[in-house]
């Protein structure tokens, strides 16, 4: 909704609304919000459209889309009803003295359209899963007391129905579920995009493409961690020419606009990876099927081709539809085998791959080397969980970035550069620097474990100094930690904004089209450049700056599914460990202190009754109590690492 408002700020052809908006746009004439000048909507100039924010005392704000200014102040009487978090649009109200203010006069979309709730058997009611307060459901009595208690169902805020019962608290399975649910998330396609996926066969017919450059002879691979599926990338390094090619699965050939595929791929933003299974953006006939970059068979790709000179920088790069045939798929530990000189059990195949899989990899970390005097490297190590048959939590492993992912990364890296050239103006992976106010709130926590820092010329060599010194107290992976959370997050936008993190002044998203609509959408603009489509590059042009942002909620979204899962199995396990005692870290040390398991179950954050702890205090913790529901895991300090000489760091 927020994608159609934007549109209508700008102003929108009439043309171009979807038949599914125009209920809510109608209303909107006949309230005279919306102009309609018989060609052309937009929004009256008197009006504002926003994100509801509401302080503690009631007052409101609008967090103003669309437009670049501060936010407006919103009385409580002036609210109509409007709660935090709802889009809403708001009549300015103009006034000779004080801050610029508003009222609500339509609210667009509640902010939560729907909750899941936990059914108390003893009192009748649904419960919030993630408040515990009471939700209002249209049901009798005699209904509710055939519910078993603690039933997990989905609930319509606005009709107050239930619309789906997922399960039983009790039953592990139903985490993924209630993940789901929270975000309004679903695993099942229509059967129209079922449908439209299942009608492509699962290979290629070479002579149907006469116009794509054949590339099959060349021994491309694909390199990714051992359970993946679907395969977005494939590799190959000519060593005589310096050139690589980086090929990505041609997604935009199978899905195509306006289609059901695309309406559901552009709803689902991302695909949804659990430990145990993928929600996948694209149906699995597609993202594991005839898109997939699978070994041995021919595929449709959209190549970027790198021709690099002799400082590493790139001398020539082009774009072009092909065909191409993987002649292998490694995982990254395979490949780390190979990188640690380690060949055993090698064919043919194999040897051919190294050939060039090598010398590329001494290529990539040079300039990895050379990228890194602009950007920036974090240790953010990825929690991956194990689970049983039953869905319950074995044990956790820390995944650390190794010589094979930064030989993916940068391969990827230098692709997604080469796209982001194509346009001035289009979607761009963007990432501000973080503001002078959040610097200054890192240097302050910094102080209290003694890192101290001088006045610096960049943030670069600030931060640099600042990982100097975490790693001489052996601290880096908790420090870095502190200075991505003092980045602002990064977003997709359609102007240019350049890329603080990597240091580049222009970068976008190219590689992942099968899991990321971003990226499909980018293949689009590609194409439409290349091909000198006019009138689709003006469309795709016009409806770019609300998707964008539209994107980057979504992007937020699937993340939100991913870590709620996570708290929920560790929950889960805590309240299956409840009096044991486990080694933790204190990761936040204000009002509620938070530390992590940093045991065999690691990444679990355990809420600590007020007590004085410092920032990265190193402590041994028992758990006290856990709710399954909320996810929140109550511990207790027991005793504190440098109170115990036995106890080495």
């Amino acid at each position: 909704m927020k994608e159609l408002m934007i549109k209508l700020i700008k102003g929108i052809l009439k043309k171009d609304v979807p038949r599914s908006d125009w209920p809510l746009v109608n209303e909107l004439i006949k309230l005279k919000i919306v102009k309609d000048d018989g060609k052309v909507l937009k929004i009256s100039s008197r009006y504002r459209v926003g994100k509801v924010d509401i302080s503690r005392n009631g007052t409101g704000y609008l967090e103003q889309i669309g437009i670049k200014a501060k936010d407006l102040l919103i009385e409580p009487e002036h609210l109509n009803g409007a709660a935090k978090g709802d889009l809403v649009i708001a009549k300015r109200i103009f006034k000779s003295k004080g801050r610029p203010s508003a009222k609500v006069v339509f609210i667009v979309q509640k902010a939560f359209k729907f909750s899941v709730g936990v059914f108390d058997a003893e009192k009748l009611q649904f419960l919030n899963i993630k408040t515990a307060l009471p939700l209002a459901v249209k049901a009798s009595k005699k209904s509710l007391k055939k519910l078993p208690d603690k039933t997990v169902a989905k609930i319509d805020n606005e009709h107050q129905i239930i619309t789906e019962i997922l399960g039983v608290l009790d039953d592990p399975k139903v985490d993924e579920k209630i993940s789901l649910a929270l975000y309004n998330k679903k695993e099942e396609f229509s059967a129209e995009a079922e449908l439209e996926a299942k009608a492509y066969p699962d290979y290629i017919e070479p002579e149907l493409y006469p116009e794509r450059v054949d590339l099959s002879h060349l021994p491309f691979c694909t390199i990714d961690p051992v359970t993946a599926k679907d395969h977005d990338d494939a590799i190959y390094y000519d060593i005589k020419e310096n050139t690589l090619y980086v090929a990505i699965a041609d997604v935009s050939e199978y899905v195509t606009m306006y289609g059901h595929i695309d309406k559901e791929a552009k709803e689902r933003g991302f695909s949804i990876y659990f430990p145990h299974k993928s929600i996948p953006m694209l149906p699995k006939a597609l993202s594991e099927g005839v898109c997939s970059l699978k070994p041995d068979v021919l595929r449709l790709a959209f190549v970027c081709k790198i021709i690099l000179d002799e400082n590493l920088e790139p001398k020539n790069e082009e774009f072009f539809d092909a065909i191409i045939k993987s002649r292998r798929k490694y995982s990254y530990d395979r490949v780390d085998e190979f990188l640690d000189g380690k060949f055993d059990n090698l064919d043919e195949t194999d040897k051919e791959i190294l050939e060039f899989l090598l010398p590329l990899y001494k290529l990539t970390s040079k300039i990895r080397e050379k990228r890194l005097q602009k950007g920036f490297e974090f240790s953010n190590p990825e929690i991956r969980m194990e689970l049983d048959d039953n869905h319950n939590l074995l044990a956790t492993h820390i995944e650390t970035d190794t010589p094979s992912h930064a030989l993916i990364e940068d391969c990827m890296l230098l692709a997604n550069k080469a796209a982001a050239k194509m346009f001035e103006y289009g979607i761009f992976r963007t990432h501000e620097e973080p503001s002078p106010e959040k610097i200054e709130e890192l240097l302050n926590e910094l102080a209290t474990i003694g890192i101290f820092t001088k006045e610096f010329k960049s943030l670069h060599s600030l931060f640099l100094s600042i990982q100097e010194q975490a790693s001489e107290k052996n601290i880096k992976q908790y420090v870095d930690k502190l200075l991505i959370r003092t980045q602002k997050q990064a977003a997709y936008t359609a102007e240019n904004i350049g890329h603080f993190g990597l240091g580049f002044e222009a970068y976008t998203h190219f590689t992942s089209p099968i899991r990321r609509y971003s990226d499909l959408t980018l293949h689009r603009l590609l194409k439409a450049i290349l091909k000198n489509d006019k009138k689709r590059l003006d469309f795709i042009m016009r409806n770019i700056e609300p998707l964008t942002v539209k994107i980057s909620e979504l992007e937020r979204e699937a993340a939100k599914v991913e870590w709620d899962f996570m708290d929920r199995k560790f929950a889960r396990w805590a309240k299956e460990n409840i009096k044991k005692e486990f080694f933790a870290i204190v990761t936040d040390p204000e009002s509620t202190p938070i530390a992590v398991i940093e045991d065999e179950i690691a990444g679990a954050r355990v809420f600590l009754p007020k007590v004085d702890v410092e920032l990265f205090d190193k402590l041994y913790i028992e758990i006290i109590d856990a709710d399954i529901a909320t996810t929140k895991i109550i511990g207790k300090i027991t005793r504190r690492v440098e109170e115990d000489s036995s106890i080495i760091n």
